[in-house]
């Protein structure tokens, strides 16, 4: 939320320095995170002066330019050439001396201006039109000012360029109160205890009675309060300089006079308000209600859209002008030939603001505020005051009496508070003084004081305020966090209790691993589009998690897999020329099984496109399975998750892959993604992905590291090429053969696999190398052959394998 320390100022009498402001204002917990320069006029005409031309005679060389001297206001007037047509002697104008800088208006960068001869002539700075000096578009000649500006002056005086500091506020959701100027000073009127100024509204007066109106609310759950009145005879036109500034300081764009005093008025007091055309309002009633399940509506950007039955709607006799506190209707707004109009404002329901504003996906200043909670006691001041800004800056006139429908007023909040929870919960015991001082300033009343307690009562607008933990701490945020000591002897009275495994710490080294490998991390987004759990099995065959109030259909679930997200990621990079991938993620997924939810922590990991860039000093090779299980294995190892089995699987998300389990609990697993699944993210090229189980694994994580001294006897290799069934993996060679000899096998490797019609189409030959070593003593050929035989001994009976050695 951006806030303009000009219009604070407007607001209460502050000078201190904008960061000491900003510092209070963080204190207070409406955090700034940070403060920008904002200037009406880029560059603020620093160093821009008032001259007066003395004497203008044609160029000698030069038909279209002129030779002119000016007066600076230093005693030496300046040569300068000018090219304008319509500068003369005696002309009050804006002159950019030698080494200031100007920044003409559609120019992202200024320049600066040095001492130059022009045909022959020297020129000593320019003579500026008001291009040149970035206050409009305007080629027709330089700027010629009021001949009783006092030369010398400095341009931005007499330009009123605004200067300001522009706070960037990170607005909690809980601080609706303090969604506008006002909001804020609040919280420097209690910080500073100085008063607020309110704009006074004792001059509002109803003009005539010329455009009555009749306004039925149907349904009160939604609008409270409704407010309104009508002004005739308007002028609409561009704003002065001081409100279009205004708005632009906060990254407002000026419209007309009329939309800037409703915008103008929306971010002072923080109560949105909507200006309808008179004109347009059939039958001269406005009826606030909703309408059936499906009616269309046109909004201001021009977009129909389907409204939902729970859709607040401001209607007149026939149909729909504007959805309640969200959005305009495409005929109801303010146009240049406006003369006559209804101002609205209103206090609307935050469900029903929040649930349309989520549904329809818009996001407008007024549903800002109104789905917080805007303040139920402000509509009819908003009002007055906005009519007021109206007849000074549009010429209109008030010809309606206020109409207020209010027939459930909101109650304060009352809530009994005691001094000993005061102290207890702030840690020290504050003066009671100071207690009702700082809760008065917060426009918390006070009563029913004694010894023990008070009564405070609440105004409505602080939905966040409704209890006394809540009082205790509006009182500790003002009084200062940083102002309640430490006691010297703080400890804690609780036992900590510590992990055995530092899960950040294990993640940061896996993070490490995969980086020295080439792998990204990426990180995506929890919520994820219904369709891809409804066209892939996932773990478990869980149920998706929906989102009540969720921002759009695409975002409608969360996911149960990381995988259709980071093949979204994998198609962007695609699409954008990038094609060999490596990623990987932490992550959680969600699930609800038989009415229980579940969450999950996974590592998720991507490979796609060619093993390396294209180069001449290799061939290309495309990513295989192999390359995707030498990272998952590396994973583990380095882990030290042993005894997992490894199993063959295919099924909707991979079209094959490799499940680890233990103890028939599944660990992870990877494999090609499906064809399927690709498409349903349009990913046009093959992936292999491994959705490992982080919980799990750390489980069977074995961090404790053992040392041991350095064998001093040689290791020996042998190979065998193993023939067996297709269907028999390596994982189950390698357990036979640590079943037979674990001592002395320390090392397996399979470099190579052969199919072919030689061996039978229904068989693999696997070419293995074993590596074996005694760390007691040198290995000799008898035992070498005995260890082979019981290899060969427990492949041929266990696998019916045939032995090429």
């Amino acid at each position: 939320m951006k806030i303009s320390y000009n219009w604070l100022k407007q607001f209460i009498d502050v000078d201190l320095p904008v960061e000491e402001v900003g510092d209070i204002l963080t204190k207070t917990g409406l955090e700034v995170e940070g403060i920008e320069k904002f200037e009406s006029i880029k560059g603020g005409l620093e160093g821009l002066i008032v001259g007066e031309v003395l004497t203008c005679v044609r160029h000698p060389d030069a038909d279209k330019l002129s030779l002119t001297t000016v007066d600076l206001g230093n005693g030496t007037p300046s040569q300068i050439v000018c090219g304008a047509p319509n500068v003369a002697a005696g002309q009050k104008v804006i002159v950019a001396p030698v080494g200031s800088t100007i920044y003409p208006a559609d120019k992202e960068e200024g320049f600066k201006l040095k001492k130059a001869k022009i045909r022959g002539q020297e020129s000593n700075g320019m003579i500026c039109s008001s291009y040149e000096i970035g206050l409009d578009s305007s080629h027709d000649g330089i700027l010629v000012l009021d001949t009783k500006t006092k030369t010398g002056t400095q341009a931005a005086d007499v330009l009123k360029i605004e200067n300001d500091h522009i706070f960037e506020i990170g607005l909690t959701p809980n601080r609706a109160d303090a969604a506008s100027h006002i909001g804020v000073c609040r919280d420097l009127k209690a910080a500073l205890n100085k008063p607020i100024n309110w704009p006074s509204v004792d001059s509002f007066k109803v003009d005539n009675h010329d455009l009555p109106i009749k306004v039925i609310v149907e349904d009160y759950a939604g609008a409270p309060r409704y407010s309104g009145v009508t002004i005739d005879n308007l002028r609409v036109k561009d704003s002065p300089d001081w409100l279009k500034n205004r708005l632009s300081s906060i990254g407002l764009t000026p419209i007309n006079n009329i939309v800037d005093i409703t915008n103008y008025v929306n971010h002072s007091l923080g109560q949105p308000m909507h200006a309808f055309d008179y004109d347009e309002i059939v039958g001269g009633k406005v009826i606030v209600k909703t309408m059936p399940e499906g009616t269309k509506f046109t909004t201001l950007d021009e977009k129909e859209r389907k409204l939902t039955s729970k859709d607040l709607m401001i209607c007149n006799e026939k149909n729909g002008m504007c959805i309640g506190g969200v959005f305009g209707g495409v005929k109801s707004g303010i146009k240049e030939t406006t003369k006559r109009m209804f101002l609205e404002c209103a206090y609307f329901s935050p469900d029903y603001i929040r649930k349309t504003a989520q549904h329809h996906g818009l996001k407008t200043d007024a549903s800002f505020r109104y789905e917080r909670g805007t303040d139920p006691n402000l509509t009819v001041y908003a009002l007055k005051w906005a009519s007021l800004l109206i007849k000074e800056l549009a010429g209109g006139t008030v010809s309606s009496e206020i109409v207020d429908l209010y027939p459930k007023p909101i109650t304060d909040f009352e809530i009994e508070v005691k001094f000993k929870n005061i102290d207890r919960l702030i840690g020290k015991q504050l003066p009671k003084d100071e207690i009702f001082q700082t809760l008065e300033n917060l426009d918390v009343s006070i009563s029913e004081k004694t010894g023990e307690g008070f009564k405070a009562t609440v105004p409505p607008y602080r939905v966040d305020v409704q209890r006394e933990a809540d009082i205790i701490e509006e009182i500790l945020r003002i009084h200062g966090y940083d102002n309640v000591a430490l006691d010297e002897d703080l400890n804690a009275d609780y036992l900590a209790e510590f992990p055995d495994v530092d899960k950040d710490d294990i993640q940061f080294k896996i993070s490490e691993l995969l980086a020295s490998r080439g792998f990204y991390e990426i990180l995506t987004n929890s919520l994820t589009k219904p369709a891809y759990s409804e066209n892939i099995g996932v773990l478990d065959s869980g149920k998706d998690v929906h989102i009540l109030n969720k921002l759009s259909d695409e975002l409608g679930v969360m996911r149960q897999s990381l995988l259709p997200n980071g093949l979204e990621v994998i198609t962007y990079n695609i699409s954008h020329r990038q094609k060999n991938l490596k990623f990987f993620e932490f992550g959680k997924t969600y699930q609800e099984k038989e009415g229980k939810f579940k969450e999950q922590e996974i590592l998720a990991v991507y490979i796609t496109g060619n093993q390396h860039p294209e180069s001449w000093i290799a061939d290309n090779k495309a990513v295989s399975f192999h390359d995707l299980a030498a990272a998952v294995f590396t994973i583990y190892e380095r882990l030290r998750v042993q005894d997992y089995e490894t199993n063959t699987f295919s099924d909707e998300m991979f079209s094959s892959g490799i499940e680890l389990t233990y103890n028939k609990q599944s660990l992870g697993k990877f494999g090609k993604v499906s064809t399927k699944v690709r498409e349903l993210a349009d990913c046009p090229q093959e992936v292999f992905y491994a959705e490992l189980y982080w919980d799990r694994i750390l489980k069977k994580s074995n961090q404790a590291i053992t040392y041991r001294e350095v064998p001093k006897f040689p290791e020996v290799r042998r190979d065998l090429s193993v023939v067996v069934d297709k269907k028999v993996q390596f994982s189950e060679i390698q357990k036979l053969a640590l079943a037979a000899e674990r001592n002395l096998i320390k090392r397996m490797n399979v470099f190579s696999i052969y199919e072919g019609e030689n061996i039978g189409s229904d068989k693999k030959a696997y070419a293995i190398s074993f590596i074996l070593q005694d760390e007691k003593q040198t290995l000799k050929d008898k035992q070498i052959d005995k260890v082979l035989n019981r290899l060969i001994h427990s492949f041929e009976n266990e696998l019916g394998a045939l032995i090429r050695k």
